[in-house]
């Protein structure tokens, strides 16, 4: 068994920053702890027999009872199944034990939060292991990071007041099981934003997050299936909808006149791929603020009937306030949906009217039958790249934060041989991005494929080819690529992103 932690000085790294000791005071009272790794052997010997063997008004909800303490609500005591899309798996089946990919989220107190597959309740000691494997290294001033035996990688992010955990028996590394665990931090960010979410643990450490988040369950779980099939959060990036330049410059300038005073940004997308975006000037969307929006609108259908008003936390934006979005689909028959984001609560009537001049100056301007034509084909296929050994390939834009790809085609039809790609490019991007030894170059060549990988400071490219190419058709092959890229990325690419 090998566990991966880190020292107490380096705590204060980006990406552990709100990772910290617990001081003395709070820690009065607890049993004393061995100082060896014979107790972290067995604490996780007891989470690997128990892994393996088995919206509320805030005021309202953090009011105490009679006798100081929180009532208990009925509708709020166990998951809601209607609501999360799902049924509830029995932890102690063979079925619960065979995923993948476990989620665990919990509080600092050891109070689940969210779990992937079963219910919280059947999990609670579980997490209770999890929460003392976090305190036990930080008694000692150290944080733990990851876990890794078995073939399995129990992977965790602390984030004060919530504990991530994965664990998870994939081609992933522990970093990128790590930026997952992130995401799911900023799902939650985005539905209370920062500031509540500690407000709440600071008035009572002990509180059932469950409670304001219940009904939201679905949003997470689609979160971790997109992540599970989409490249987008690999390579942290969007992919835009191909595109004719004069059209989607049309669009984004019908979208720059249709503004209105609170309006920050319009976006205007298709399923999980940009169509066009504009924004204030001197402000900037960060792509995971971006995916949080695709998959908000991807977790409901309710969207598609009629105009929603919702408040939301752009968590890498600012997460200590919420905006408000309006969200409606400019036709039933069409799969486009227009996104408002405004800072003013009040200003529904206002924003929806920038939907309606939006409409009229598309129709105006004659691209509403381009746009009904590109996403008849929201793919494009690697043919048309004119390269015979080349399969398929990810191509990112560092400086734009978008990406493109083409449809996967055969020999990767079925969903296992989609799986497996991607477990490919995770495996490749890995290697690139190792902390401690980066890549620039990567050639591997497997019995059913060759890939390619090649980071630079500009951008990342990842190619599948057949197995009967060689080394230096590669890279022959990618000096194609490339052209054809630079030749096409005014259709594959926003270039000149408009502002109001």
């Amino acid at each position: 068994m090998f566990v991966h932690t880190r020292s107490y000085e380096d705590l204060t790294s980006p990406e552990d920053g709100a990772a910290a000791a617990r001081s003395p005071e709070e820690r009065q009272g607890e049993p004393t702890k061995q100082s060896s790794m014979e107790q972290i052997s067995k604490d996780f010997s007891e989470l690997s027999t128990q892994l393996t063997g088995m919206a509320l008004d805030l005021e309202e909800e953090m009011r105490p009872g009679k006798e100081g303490k929180l009532e208990p609500s009925p509708q709020t005591t166990r998951r809601d199944s209607v609501l999360s899309g799902k049924e509830e798996e029995d932890v102690t089946m063979d079925a619960w034990r065979l995923h993948r990919k476990h989620v665990f989220v919990l509080s600092e107190a050891g109070k689940p939060v969210y779990s992937r597959y079963g219910s919280e309740e059947a999990l609670s000691s579980t997490m209770g292991v999890m929460m003392a494997l976090v305190s036990f290294l930080e008694a000692e001033k150290n944080a733990i990071r990851s876990i890794h035996a078995d073939g399995y990688k129990v992977v965790f992010v602390r984030r004060s007041p919530l504990v991530l955990v994965a664990v998870a028996r994939t081609r992933q590394s522990e970093q990128e099981i790590a930026h997952e665990l992130l995401y799911i931090y900023y799902q939650i960010l985005s539905l209370l934003t920062w500031t509540q979410l500690n407000h709440i643990f600071q008035q009572k450490q002990n509180y059932d997050l469950r409670r304001l988040l219940a009904g939201s369950e679905r949003i997470t779980d689609n979160l971790l299936d997109l992540m599970a099939h989409d490249p987008s959060f690999l390579m942290g990036a969007v992919r835009c909808l191909p595109l004719a330049a004069s059209v989607r410059d049309a669009v984004s300038s019908s979208l720059q006149q249709a503004k209105a005073k609170s309006l920050v940004f319009s976006i205007l997308l298709s399923g999980n791929q940009l169509v066009s975006l504009v924004r204030k000037k001197d402000q900037f969307l960060h792509p995971i603020d971006l995916h949080l929006l695709f998959n908000l609108i991807s977790s409901s259908s309710s969207f598609r009937e009629g105009e929603a008003w919702t408040p939301i936390c752009l968590p890498k934006f600012n997460s200590s306030g919420f905006f408000h979005a309006h969200i409606s689909y400019l036709e039933q028959e069409m799969d486009l949906c227009l996104l408002l984001v405004s800072t003013d609560r009040e200003d529904f009537f206002t924003v929806s009217d920038c939907k309606r001049r939006f409409q009229e100056r598309l129709r105006r301007r004659g691209v509403h039958h381009a746009l009904q034509e590109a996403l008849r084909t929201p793919f494009y296929s690697v043919t048309q790249v004119g390269i015979p050994d080349l399969r398929h390939f990810i191509y990112k834009s560092k400086s734009s934060g978008l990406f493109t790809s083409p449809e996967i085609e055969a020999p990767y039809v079925q969903e296992e041989e989609k799986e497996r790609l991607l477990g490919l490019y995770q495996y490749l991007h890995s290697r690139a991005h190792n902390s401690s030894r980066p890549l620039k170059n990567i050639y591997f060549t497997g019995p059913r494929e060759n890939l390619l990988a090649w980071v630079t400071n500009a951008f990342e490219l990842y190619v599948c080819y057949s197995p009967l190419g060689t080394k230096a058709g590669a890279i022959n092959a990618v000096n194609k690529l490339m052209k054809w890229i630079r030749k096409e990325e005014d259709r594959l690419f926003i270039l000149t992103p408009q502002t109001y």
